[in-house]
């Protein structure tokens, strides 16, 4: 089988996906946003305590998770070795975004920012306290994916969190609020998402309650026929099933057929399937609709060296080298 011309598609797509390395964020950032960031606390009716993360968005607002607040007979916040007990909430169960309202909160709101303009590999941070630490920790990533979903998009990060962590705030490197870390798929090698600053900025208008409703199901933990493709396709990938995958990712297209992720799962299935033809169609067309879309590019190198053709494969290489360049040398590492 002869190998798709492609030479042309990546001579424009590498004028494209250049990125220059950039800085993680000052100490003064950083120590700035810790005083934004809080530790949330909720009591169950049985002695329970659950922990989980917070931001301050607004005067006397904290947005964290509503699953955090789940089943809760009472809440409150701890930040700077005080303790603050909510008066009032604003809950949006779907998105599983809640907004506490407090009095006299002497915390300063963090900048909201833009999730409606993110980029692939944009590097970002969070300050949470996954596995419920005394003081918040700092993680870094890159944005991975992004996946649309209602009026917005669903924010996939190389950024790993636990328990603890649900609800602790996804910053760009100017420490702008663009998500709150959400959930997470199982299995070892999971995948991490978060939800855009778009739903909170819509909560901060919306009626607040003096009580939990306690009541409501986010979309990431529905009937698993009910849940948004961009989970649907995780378990079949991570337990190389591909007829299932790829069965799942064609619906996916069908949906959303100017989506490269949709695209990309495809490509994914078909390639591991032995139709390296079709998935290099799919590959190269989710990078025409996404040039910074770094797995499609490792997918057309793996394919390229499983044909022998180095020269394909530095080409690709190169291309990846600017945005993963861990992916870029895995893929040379194993020619």
């Amino acid at each position: 089988m002869r190998p798709i011309a492609i030479i042309g598609f990546f001579s424009t797509l590498s004028m494209q996906v250049s990125m220059q390395a950039l800085a993680e964020p000052s100490n003064e950032v950083l120590y700035s946003l810790k005083g934004s960031i809080v530790k949330v606390h909720a009591f169950t009716k049985t002695g329970g305590h659950s922990v989980g993360s917070g931001v301050v968005v607004a005067e006397n607002l904290v947005a964290t998770n509503c699953h955090v607040l789940s089943n809760a007979r009472g809440v409150n916040i701890t930040a700077r070795g005080d303790t603050f007990t909510p008066v009032a909430v604003k809950e949006d169960w779907r998105h599983d975004v809640c907004v506490l309202r407090f009095e006299f909160l002497p915390l300063q709101p963090a900048v909201l920012g833009d999730s409606e303009n993110l980029s692939y590999e944009q590097p970002i941070f969070s300050i949470g306290f996954p596995g419920g630490p005394p003081k918040a920790l700092t993680t870094y990533g890159n944005i991975k994916a992004l996946y649309a979903l209602d009026d917005s998009f669903i924010i996939r990060t190389s950024a790993a969190f636990m328990m603890g962590a649900s609800g602790s705030p996804i910053f760009d490197e100017a420490g702008k609020l663009l998500g709150l870390n959400t959930f997470k798929s199982p299995g070892r090698n999971g995948y991490f998402y978060g939800v855009p600053v778009k739903w909170v900025k819509a909560l901060l208008t919306a009626p607040e309650s003096q009580k939990l409703s306690k009541v409501g199901q986010p979309f990431w933990d529905a009937p698993e026929d009910q849940r948004p493709y961009l989970m649907r396709v995780v378990i079949p990938m991570q337990n190389g099933e591909w007829s299932d995958l790829k069965h799942i990712a064609q619906a996916w297209v069908k949906q959303e057929p100017n989506s490269a992720e949709a695209l990309y799962y495809l490509a994914l299935a078909q390639e591991n399937l032995g139709d390296a033809q079709q998935a290099q169609l799919q590959y190269a067309q989710a990078l025409k609709l996404n040039p910074k879309h770094s797995a499609s590019l490792l997918g057309l190198g793996r394919i390229a060296r499983q044909q022998g053709n180095a020269n394909e494969v530095q080409r690709v290489s190169g291309l990846l080298k600017d945005l993963d360049s861990e992916a870029a040398t895995a893929l040379t590492n194993h020619q």
